[in-house]
């Protein structure tokens, strides 16, 4: 059995099998379509061939995981899973090295880290499908947008309720509760027979939800050596890049094949597993004492913590106009709604590729302001350029260098709040936080739609708003912490 579970042999024999898959998919049932009249055959075989790919992708998750092996591995493994042959040449490679991967114990911190994808991508899975569901329960446009809405405004109370009860009683309990109650709300969605009842789910889901984010940042940062803290909120950036990538895709060609229930009942299901797993592993791993859980500190208003507080508003906010403004402007410029979804796809890709980077290397010269000032700063400019670009080739680049951005706010924001806070204080910072979020979701999507400018204005409004920002940190920032290390500024502390 040992032999049978070894990582390496899990993914080599879920990568022949996609290998295999993939070219009777292409060498195959392709032919069989456009030259034959056969479409059936692409239907079948591709469906096919995409739960193999989800196996796959498990399997190397599963050797990054035991293996904990340079991450070129598993991106050598990633590119077989899309490319005909690469599988057969990586297999050789893995085969050659085998006795350098000896599996090692999985790092418990990997479970929190489940837990935040976990959050995200319940959050994602909703982005595509909650409107239209909304609207197939015989709801009207205004109720609709409310459906859409409630899930955010309760969602920001669920944080500050999350961060607040995380100082006093430690970040385990209200993480375990947050999945409980999380998982129950998703698989209530089945119940909701009428729009008002749909209301009412959105309503107890957005709450119960936000007391899962700042339970397990929290239980992150207090768990990591204070040196490794700017890597640390870079994997937890990996692991939402990918739930952002991953949730809409799955939600949409899922609920079009089953229902909108049944997609959020699967991510129940997972969050229900992870449940258990935190039960049975991170029970005694929580690093507060008892005693400490009784008094929780007071948030001091320091320099580091209103930036991070900023930086996630600004994040969110930036967020937030993208979704709405980047559709309007695609098809005003005549391409398919699924330009959009590609071009969303592409900023995904790339801040997961640069957080991977982050996480591995980092930007060590680099103090965590300046990379706040640096991302924020791209991403503004980003906004500005997407309404003044048109052609295909220069939207993407402009997303890509979105993607570079928000890949190096996030960490260094997440970086700012923990270098600004202790661990008596530190639940509520990620409450209030993750409020921020909320609140820069909303005001970049619905507030955007007061401001009467045609779609490039709004794009430059956004810029402008977003680049003031800039200029306050700058402004605000000591000389000294401009190109000061992070690793030198903590050992100065």
């Amino acid at each position: 059995m040992n032999k049978l579970l070894h990582p390496v042999h899990v993914v080599r024999v879920a990568g022949l099998v996609d290998g295999i898959s993939l070219l009777v998919l292409l060498g195959v049932a392709m032919p069989l379509k456009y030259f034959a009249g056969m479409p059936m055959a692409v239907t079948i075989v591709g469906t096919i061939h995409g739960y193999i790919v989800i196996f796959y992708l498990l399997a190397i998750l599963y050797a990054q995981l035991r293996l904990q092996w340079h991450v070129g591995w598993s991106l050598l493994c990633l590119a077989a899973a899309f490319v005909p042959f690469v599988w057969f040449a990586a297999d050789r490679a893995i085969v050659r090295r085998r006795d350098r991967f000896e599996p090692k114990p999985i790092p418990l911190k990997w479970l929190v880290y489940a837990v935040v994808f976990f959050s995200f991508i319940d959050l994602f899975v909703q982005l595509p499908v909650m409107s239209t569901y909304a609207l197939s329960l015989g709801a009207s446009a205004t109720v609709a947008g409310l459906v859409v809405g409630m899930y955010s405004a309760t969602n920001l109370f669920g944080n500050i309720v999350s961060g607040i009860w995380t100082d006093r009683r430690g970040a385990y309990p209200v993480l375990t509760a947050g999945l409980a109650l999380t998982a129950c709300a998703l698989l209530s969605y089945s119940l909701a027979a009428s729009p008002a009842a749909l209301v009412a789910v959105r309503f107890l889901h957005g709450f119960v939800s936000g007391l899962i984010v700042p339970a397990a940042f929290t239980f992150l940062a207090n768990v990591t050596e204070r040196e490794r803290q700017g890597s640390q909120s870079a994997v937890s950036g990996t692991f939402v890049g990918v739930a952002a990538i991953v949730g809409p895709a799955y939600s949409g060609i899922m609920a079009n094949r089953t229902s909108v229930p049944f997609v959020f009942a699967t991510v129940a299901v997972l969050g229900l597993g992870l449940l258990l797993l935190s039960a049975i592993f991170l029970r005694k791993m929580d690093p507060r004492g008892r005693d400490e859980r009784r008094e929780a500190g007071r948030l001091a208003r320091n320099r580091e913590l209103l930036q991070s507080f900023a930086g996630a508003f600004f994040l969110m906010f930036s967020q937030g106009a993208l979704a709405y403004l980047l559709p309007r402007h695609v098809e005003d410029l005549g391409y398919s709604s699924r330009m959009s979804g590609t071009l969303m796809s592409l900023f995904g890709l790339i801040a997961v590729a640069v957080f991977i980077f982050q996480a591995r290397v980092g930007f060590r010269r680099l103090a965590p302001a300046m990379r706040f000032a640096a991302g924020l700063a791209m991403m503004a400019a980003s906004q500005i350029l997407l309404g003044q670009s048109s052609g295909m080739a220069v939207l993407g680049a402009v997303m890509a260098l979105y993607g570079l951005g928000f890949a190096l706010l996030f960490p260094a924001i997440n970086t700012l709040l923990i270098h600004g806070t202790t661990e008596s204080n530190r639940g509520r910072a990620y409450g209030w936080f993750y409020a921020l979020f909320s609140a820069g979701t909303v005001a970049g999507s619905s507030g955007l739609g007061l401001v009467p400018l045609p779609v490039a204005g709004q794009f430059a409004v956004t810029g402008c708003v977003m680049l003031a920002c800039v200029a306050v940190v700058l402004l605000t920032m000591p000389r000294v912490k401009f190109l000061a290390a992070e690793s030198g500024s903590d050992q100065g502390k």
